[in-house]
């Protein structure tokens, strides 16, 4: 079974690829959707999560905007969120493989918006990387309801730029030029990657990209 790793910046269009892997047939592990549901009413975060961060449970449901409050800026209460989250998670991942191989897939993505900050990529096999140009992602993201330039030049500066992301990726999706131009480079890539005898090499280090 062949591993990818998914990611892009904020406004890439990374879901929108995501849904076009799942389409050629590759299971999608969506660790932010795993994330929203241990937080969700009846999620198994909620309990250790309200007894480690009093107030944060509202309404049978993690408020991510009361626990962010306590998190951010606090490294040691951050240590302490990631300590109750990341073996819950790597719970929920273990079983998303397994149904995988019993279902006998061939190739699986794993969406990981953080997968170089966190070292990621070393755990997968190859590295495709959503991306379109400069314009394109600020006049996505500044059409979202309640976005402004200054939360999205915060945002931009928690991550690893764009340009570092394609120089250290496998596949480059280039989705600035259209659902369809996005789509063809998708099953491209997973053409290649389900050729007999496919390896991944070293991830590119001079901005290699997938075949337009």
């Amino acid at each position: 079974m062949i591993v990818v790793g998914l990611t892009g910046s904020i406004g890439m269009g990374k879901s929108t690829t995501a849904a076009m892997f799942a389409a050629e047939g590759a299971p999608v592990y969506d660790a932010d959707a795993e994330v929203h549901a241990l937080y969700a009413e009846g999620g198994a975060a909620v309990g250790p999560v309200g007894a480690a961060f009093p107030g944060v449970v509202k309404d049978g449901a993690v408020d991510r905007a009361a626990l962010s409050a306590q998190v951010v800026g606090n490294p040691e209460a951050l240590k302490r969120l990631e300590a109750i989250v990341h073996p819950l998670v790597g719970a929920a991942r273990a079983e998303f493989f397994e149904r995988a191989a019993r279902d006998g897939a061939d190739l699986v993505v794993l969406d990981i918006p953080l997968l170089f900050e966190t070292g990621g990529e070393k755990r997968v096999d190859a590295v495709v990387v959503v991306s379109a140009p400069a314009e394109t992602q600020r006049a996505r993201v500044l059409a979202r309801p309640g976005m402004t330039a200054e939360k999205l030049d915060a945002i931009l500066a928690r991550q690893m730029r764009d340009a570092e992301k394609r120089a250290r990726a496998h596949f480059v999706i280039d989705t600035g030029r259209g659902l369809e131009a996005a789509r063809l480079q998708v099953r491209e890539v997973v053409e290649t990657l389900r050729r007999p005898g496919w390896r991944a090499g070293p991830a590119l280090e001079a901005g290699g990209e997938a075949p337009h």
